[in-house]
């Protein structure tokens, strides 16, 4: 069952209160894309590099807590997770205020962003793992590609939504205006969810039915599908953290509409193809889509002009929006029901690592070889993940459903 199946609205009734959670975790997360590397940048003066690890910090959290919060899902349920991560975020919006306010002791500011933005990163870990977990309960684990998929629909459209609204209120000059009304949206947003998480019934631990795997037999299952993600999440890693930059240097407008159309085709894909994944099998459908993100990734870096970097973003959105379901699916289903948490959260750490790893590593190219050679070098990754994944089990599409 995905989002373009048949029988999807009675899926959509069953998970939408908690995919909301989703949607404005992501919301923040686009936020606060948007602005923090031309925060770092531009007002405190730092390099086009830590500027890129600014962003990528976020990532780097999120890969440290991600198995932690599978474990918590399934030893406590997912409310607990969601609710933690719900509160954190809130605060990263308050410390991106604090920053704001600091600018003019630029070290000071940095630390405080870094903060926060490492708190966002444990948000986006609890929040995300744990809505995929709960609404894979509510709806059945027969549509546990459609969950997976729907929450990547909230999460990439969230992305799309916050990435302008940020440059608004970033450029704005009245008292709420900056990374100051960035913060303090971000804030609320997280607030606001609390009331309505607390107010959802929450998921039972499933029963153990044999021994629980070690972290070796976890990783040894799950390894070759992360290992395919992670190469092409390099490609997404890119975007976030140094598209913006690309716009600045080249002193164009609409980096925020970039990231908004590569939001919004990542959506627009999910809605259209998702149910490929049902039909053809994982690994088909991370083929394709691999193979179109490389596209996307060499066009950004073939021409110097913003309407190509909007038709690569656009495919690049295209592309990398199904590798995570169709090859996550798979993952999952190799240690069962009783250890979804933990076998989500080890297979989204591949996807983490690399986002983290992108922006930083990517950053340092900049100085010597120029944003067309990243993106040519990220496209390359995503080639390599494109012949990792042909390697992979060709399994039934009944098997991938």
């Amino acid at each position: 069952m995905t989002p373009s199946s048949p029988r999807s609205s009675s899926v959509i009734a069953r998970i939408y209160p908690v995919l909301l959670f989703t949607l404005a975790c992501y919301t923040v997360i686009g936020l606060q894309m948007a602005v923090v590397p031309l925060f770092v940048h531009r007002t405190l003066g730092y390099s086009a590099a830590l500027a890129g690890f600014a962003v990528s910090a976020q990532y780097l959290a999120t890969l440290a807590t991600r198995t932690w919060a599978g474990k918590r899902l399934d030893a406590n349920g997912a409310r607990p997770v969601v609710l933690t991560g719900l509160i954190v975020g809130a605060l990263s919006g308050v410390l991106l205020v604090a920053s704001s306010l600091c600018a003019s002791e630029s070290s000071l500011s940095l630390g405080l962003l870094l903060i926060g933005r490492a708190l966002l990163g444990f948000s986006e870990s609890w929040v995300a793992v744990g809505v995929i977990i709960w609404n894979m309960h509510r709806a059945g684990a027969a549509n546990s590609a459609a969950v997976i998929s729907w929450n990547g629909v909230c999460s990439y459209g969230g992305i799309a939504l916050g990435a302008p609204i940020a440059s608004l209120i970033f450029s704005s000059h009245t008292r709420f205006g900056g990374l100051i009304g960035v913060g303090l949206l971000s804030t609320l947003l997280f607030i606001a969810c609390i009331p309505n998480a607390l107010r959802q019934k929450t998921t039972r631990p499933a029963p153990q039915t044999g021994p629980k795997p070690s972290f070796t037999t976890i990783f040894r299952a799950i390894m070759p599908y992360g290992c395919a993600l992670g190469a092409s999440s390099v490609g997404f890693g890119a975007i976030v953290s140094c598209l913006t930059l690309y716009f600045n240097d080249e002193n164009w407008s609409g980096a925020a509409i970039a990231l908004a159309v590569f939001g919004g085709f990542f959506v627009l894909t999910r809605f259209v193809f998702s149910s490929m994944i049902r039909k053809i099998g994982g690994v088909k459908v991370a083929l394709v889509s691999m193979a179109v993100e490389t596209l996307g990734l060499l066009i950004i870096a073939g021409g110097p002009s913003p309407v190509l970097a909007n038709i690569g973003a656009a495919l690049t959105g295209v592309g990398f929006s199904l590798v995570f379901p169709a090859l996550g699916v798979l993952a999952i289903e190799r240690l069962g029901a009783e250890n979804r948490g933990v076998a989500l959260g080890g297979f989204s750490v591949f996807l983490d690592l690399a986002i983290g790893a992108s922006g930083p590593g990517l950053g340092m190219i900049i100085p010597i070889w120029g944003f067309p050679t990243l993106f040519v070098v990220a496209a390359a990754f995503c080639a390599i993940g494109f012949f990792l994944t042909l390697t992979l089990p060709k399994n039934s599409p009944a098997a991938s459903a």
